[in-house]
């Protein structure tokens, strides 16, 4: 079992989740300047993170069912962070906060090593997308997506993929019919 799911199950079998929350559709869990600590599971829905410049939102990753999600650079420094995080349909989601979770990895050695687990699959994630951005065509990173996330496409609208994948809906369109 992959180190995600591994946590989800041991939270939920140890009901650990603080309440639940519910988002209308396009309603924001976080916005930039805030700081948020809390560490979320969806149940249903679908959410995006996304960063604003003055030009243009940047999507940076989404959430769908049984995906944990946070707004990490905040949940880690429990400082303001410049994220947004977004409901892209009604969405529910498992709330958890900072200190139940640090209590509960703090319990044993194996739940502190599927944390660091966690936390190394998100570094390389994160190298990976780098990359690809700066070195692959769009071509390449639409299929690699694919490939990694096929459940992404059906859960996600194409301009927000599109941005995630740093091109133009219309390059998505392209791609996506050839």
């Amino acid at each position: 079992m992959n180190p995600i799911s591994t946590l989800i199950e041991k939270l939920s079998s140890l009901n650990l989740w603080n309440k639940t929350l519910e988002l209308k559709r396009n309603e924001y869990l976080k916005v930039k300047g805030s700081i948020d600590t809390n560490l979320y599971l969806i149940e249903n829905g679908a959410i995006r993170i996304f960063v604003l410049d003055e030009y243009e939102e940047h999507t940076i990753r989404f959430g769908y069912k049984n995906n944990l999600i946070a707004a990490l650079d905040s949940f880690l420094s429990e400082k303001p962070s410049d994220l947004y995080i977004q409901a892209l349909k009604h969405t529910t989601l498992k709330v958890m906060d900072k200190s139940t979770f640090v209590n509960f990895v703090s319990e044993s050695t194996k739940n502190t090593k599927i944390w660091q687990q966690i936390l190394e699959s998100f570094a390389l994630q994160q190298m990976e997308r780098e990359r690809d951005i700066l070195t692959t065509s769009p071509l390449e990173r639409y299929n690699r997506v694919l490939k990694r996330s096929p459940q992404l496409f059906q859960e996600i609208p194409n301009k927000y993929i599109a941005s995630y994948l740093r091109m133009t809906p219309e390059t998505l369109s392209r791609i996506k019919k050839s």
